[in-house]
């Protein structure tokens, strides 16, 4: 069963070819869910103040068939296959005149924000509530990205983690790293985000300040995103396509 809400694009959402920048198709998506979780009455940051409890996203696969323009009325799909132990599933569309121009699978985990342990789907009482849809194919799961020691990372650059990139967690919010990650293509004008896999592996902290590294693949690049401790905050790999 989906959950579905309508967005009407805008303007500022867009970049400099008028398309709809990635960090943005990230946000409806799960705006999307956020708003099912409110229709639930399980508002995430009531859990997060009275439980101590959140979700953190661990990994996120994305599709984008075409690029989105401005001013248009999109709709959102979200939902969630079965989740088992320590891993909540949840899936997206985008649809627009009948059309899917985007899909993504995901994976979170449950965290006890006080000691950082992490708490089954069983153990998690609401996630039953949720309306569950077939299982989720293991081909359809959102992948982790290796990055393997042939791949030629080069630092490319550093960026701090500031006041505009935080969430309620006093992290950057999982949405930011499409978009930051654009910086760092040597020319993304021309071109759109045709899909990316987002891997995240440690918080980027409000004041860390982040190392870059990126390398060619075969359909975009490679990155990982390291933080002053050399901790890796996430990896990652774009698909870019040109416009046509």
């Amino acid at each position: 069963m989906k959950h579905t809400e309508h967005f009407l694009t805008k303007w500022h959402d867009c970049d400099p070819d008028l398309i709809i920048r990635p960090s943005q198709v990230l946000m409806y998506m799960q705006e999307c869910a956020n708003r099912q979780c409110r229709a639930m009455e399980l508002d995430l940051d009531e859990i997060h103040e009275r439980d101590n409890i959140g979700f953190i996203m661990s990994r996120i696969q994305v599709s984008i068939d075409a690029p989105l323009p401005p001013y248009i009325r999109i709709w959102v799909n979200t939902w969630c296959p079965p989740s088992r132990g320590y891993a909540f599933n949840r899936c997206f569309e985008i649809e627009y005149e009948g059309k899917v121009y985007a899909r993504a699978t995901s994976e979170w985990a449950l965290v006890n924000l006080a000691d950082r342990t992490f708490i089954k789907a069983e153990d998690f009482p609401a996630a039953k509530e949720f309306p569950e849809d077939a299982a989720i194919e293991k081909g359809e799961l959102p992948r982790r990205v290796r990055i393997t020691s042939s791949a030629q990372l080069q630092e490319v650059g550093t960026r701090e983690v500031r006041y505009s990139d935080l969430d309620y967690n006093m992290h950057m919010n999982n949405t930011k790293y499409p978009d930051m990650l654009c910086d760092y293509v040597p020319d993304m004008l021309g071109k759109f985000v045709s899909g990316f896999s987002l891997s995240y592996l440690h918080e980027a902290a409000y004041g860390d300040t982040l190392t870059i590294f990126r390398a060619e693949s075969e359909n975009g690049y490679l990155f990982r995103v390291v933080n002053q401790d050399g901790k890796t905050c996430m990896e990652a790999e774009l698909y870019l396509k040109n416009m046509a």
